[in-house]
């Protein structure tokens, strides 16, 4: 249920809506003949007792709204006042001793409401509180309960209704800080916020960079056995292209002998082309022992380490030609 104040006031709010629109229409007519603009006061009228209706169902917050956007359009005692009765009704005791206040001094003691006002003014002033925002740094947007009242500093201590208050420090750039509050009446509450700097840490020089993620070449998957195997393999092909050499060697100076003594044709040609065998086979031998070994040694330095993430440690390439081979390593 909305909040109710004292049971001697309902018979005059109850009256007030009644008399209200008539008080209004006062207003109207001494705003037309001082030159009003008439579209402005036929609008504001409109909003007025849209207003009215919204307090008499006790819709006060909608209420609170034509009621402002009719005194904006024009100014008059009666719209002034049932503006302040919405925020009584609505418990925003600051806002609504503000407009009183402003009744007080924008109209004489012969207006309607003047001294239920001032009773207002002296009921109101037991129910409020102060409270004073400062920011660390200065120069931030400062919103109470989501209504804005400055940039700090502020300059004075902001009047707030008692009870628990939203109060957020806002700075372009800087996330919003957001703090609540207890106020009580006739107090001065002081409130700093420090705000969050938007500086960016530096990047330290020794801190390094993050890896970015590639494709795993194929050969960090082999495995220690196959590793192994390879080296067996070449020092298998090597030992043969070096026996193969020596047999080579010998059967050239056999046939180098013979060519000096009196042999035949036939034992000539059988030992040229047994040479010859011998070093075609140790030339293979001998070029598949290199073209095994550098697998071997690619499959050995592209392994990662233990406890390293395959495809962190160094890589290892062999690119073989037919007249040439390259082999590049990158850490």
């Amino acid at each position: 249920m909305k909040f109710k104040r004292l049971d001697g006031r309902v018979g005059a709010l109850a009256l007030a809506l009644v008399l209200g629109p008539l008080a209004y229409a006062g207003d109207v007519a001494a705003q037309t003949a001082q030159g009003v603009d008439s579209p402005n006061v036929s609008r504001a009228g409109a909003h007025f007792r849209r207003g009215v209706e919204l307090y008499s169902e006790a819709n006060y917050a909608g209420a609170l709204v034509e009621f402002k956007r009719a005194y904006a359009l024009v100014p008059s005692s009666a719209a002034l006042y049932d503006l302040g009765e919405a925020q009584f009704q609505l418990q925003d005791y600051a806002g609504a001793l503000q407009t009183f206040r402003r009744f007080l001094s924008e109209f004489g003691p012969g207006e309607s409401h003047h001294a239920e006002v001032e009773a207002n003014v002296a009921l109101l002033a037991a129910r409020v509180g102060h409270l004073n925002v400062t920011t660390i740094p200065g120069g931030a947007d400062i919103a109470i309960d989501d209504e804005p009242v400055g940039k700090t500093p502020l300059g004075a201590s902001i009047l707030v209704s008692v009870g628990h208050r939203k109060v957020v420090a806002s700075m372009a750039g800087i996330p919003p800080v957001t703090r609540f509050i207890d106020v009580a009446a006739g107090e001065e509450v002081a409130m700093a916020i420090a705000l969050p700097t938007a500086v960016e840490a530096p990047v330290s020089s020794s801190t390094p960079e993050p890896r970015v993620a590639t494709a795993v070449p194929w050969h960090t998957h082999v495995s220690p056995t196959l590793r192994w195997a390879g080296w067996i393999t070449t020092a298998a092909l090597a030992a043969g292209g070096a026996t193969l050499g020596i047999l080579a060697i010998h059967e050239a100076g056999v046939l180098s002998q013979a060519r000096r003594g009196l042999t035949t044709s036939a034992t000539l040609t059988h030992d040229a082309n047994l040479t010859g065998s011998y070093a075609i086979i140790a030339d293979s031998l001998g070029a598949a022992a290199i073209v095994a070994g550098a697998i071997s040694l690619v499959w050995t330095l592209s392994a990662a380490p233990d406890g390293q993430p395959v495809g962190a440690g160094p890589a290892a390439h062999l690119a073989v030609g037919l007249t040439s081979a390259r082999f590049e390593m990158t850490f």
